[in-house]
């Protein structure tokens, strides 16, 4: 099942069940889909690796709006988006810790033949599409630095 439609059954799910924070968030999910449909030249049906791009970019909106409603001393606003942020995270493959991200850094840094910080870029090409969703590309960046000795 694709991730367009699993939020649509949460979303009727959410609906009967009255869960207005819920509903809000898989709603933008939902709409965001739909945008990135309609896009000229987009297909009609959106890839899984296409799905997961949009839910990270809303998750990261998300976040970002929460950090600057805190500065703001905003408590109210800070809370609804935190609590959409975790809500839509849910959809999205678990996080890489330290040790695997690392783990897989070594191994992608094998597989391009790296050997110093002039490789970097090549490093980094193919840590984006394999570890994508996965890891935050920052974080990816600092790893790849530390070990090819940045």
């Amino acid at each position: 099942m694709s991730l367009t439609d699993q939020i649509a059954r949460d979303l009727i799910a959410a609906m009967k069940a009255k869960e207005t924070v819920k509903l809000e968030a898989l709603r933008a999910a939902k709409t965001a889909f739909i945008l990135v449909r309609s896009e000229k030249g987009a297909a009609s049906q959106l890839s899984n690796d296409e799905e997961l791009k949009v839910m990270q970019k809303l998750v990261k909106q998300r976040r970002e709006s929460a950090t600057i409603y805190r500065e703001q001393n905003r408590p109210d606003l800070y809370e609804k988006e935190e609590a959409e942020a975790d809500i839509l995270e849910k959809y999205l493959p678990a996080r890489m810790n330290d040790d695997e991200l690392t783990a897989a850094v070594k191994n992608l840094i094998e597989k391009t033949g790296a050997k110093g910080p002039s490789d970097m870029g090549k490093v980094m090409g193919a840590a984006s599409k394999e570890l994508a969703g996965k890891a935050d590309g920052k974080d990816i960046a600092a790893k790849v630095k530390q070990i090819l000795g940045l």
